[in-house]
């Protein structure tokens, strides 16, 4: 599964990049402060993510990366780090969260994946985006907000929580990771849906990105700068 992923683009381009989905009267409200670029996002890191602001409208907020876990497996242990990806939609778990109010976007320019061809690289990162430039695209996410024990040493904390769904891979994918690979939006009529569509429209973006899509960007790395 996919832990760990980039966005280096500015604040300015994740800004602009979503003026095709503001519709006339709405606003997208930046409340993530001096944002630097990502180049290695790892899980229960702080991310940005567009989502409806309180006050309707959207919002680019900060959110730390994995959803609450499923209780069942939460036995016996101490804290809840969260779950960052997510496939089975159909659990009651995950409904609760697959309304309009908790869907959301996340920004990336690239996403690892460990590497599970044979050889000496096995595990190690291998690097996917939409191209060698990077372009910003966007996972299909949900986020709410939640009280738990994330770390010992930080004890119960309330936090904006969020993970991504993931689905089949496409060939590119499966060739390194052959069980699953986020699900990708690249065009804004797909944002738009997602954000706003009842469930039963929003999930038919469930589905791996067209074949020949992705390109190897970098391999072996710990995170991806360009």
């Amino acid at each position: 599964m996919c832990n760990l992923y980039s966005q280096t683009k500015s604040q300015d381009a994740m800004r602009h990049v979503f003026d095709d989905v503001v519709a006339e009267g709405e606003v997208l409200d930046d409340v993530t402060g001096n944002l630097p670029p990502m180049p290695g996002i790892w899980p229960d890191y702080p991310a940005p993510i567009i989502r409806h602001g309180p006050d309707g409208g959207w919002q680019l907020a900060m959110a730390r990366w994995g959803m609450p876990t499923p209780p069942q497996f939460l036995a016996g242990k101490r804290t809840d780090p969260g779950v960052t990806n997510i496939r089975n939609l159909a659990s009651p778990h995950w409904r609760r969260w697959l309304g309009v109010p908790h869907r959301c976007l996340v920004p990336f320019t690239s996403f690892s994946e460990p590497d599970n061809r044979p050889g000496p690289g096995k595990g190690k990162p291998v690097w996917f985006a939409l191209g060698p430039d990077r372009p910003l695209a966007f996972f299909a996410g949900i986020r709410t907000t939640w009280t738990s024990v994330r770390k010992l040493k930080e004890g119960e904390v309330t936090v904006e929580a969020f993970g991504f769904l993931t689905c089949e891979p496409n060939r590119e994918v499966e060739r390194i990771h052959p069980k699953a690979m986020p699900v990708i939006l690249t065009r804004p009529e797909e944002w738009r849906l997602w954000l706003t569509a009842p469930i039963d429209r929003a999930l038919d973006l469930q589905r791996p990105l067209p074949d020949g899509e992705l390109d190897i960007v970098l391999e072996d790395a710990r995170d991806d700068p360009a």
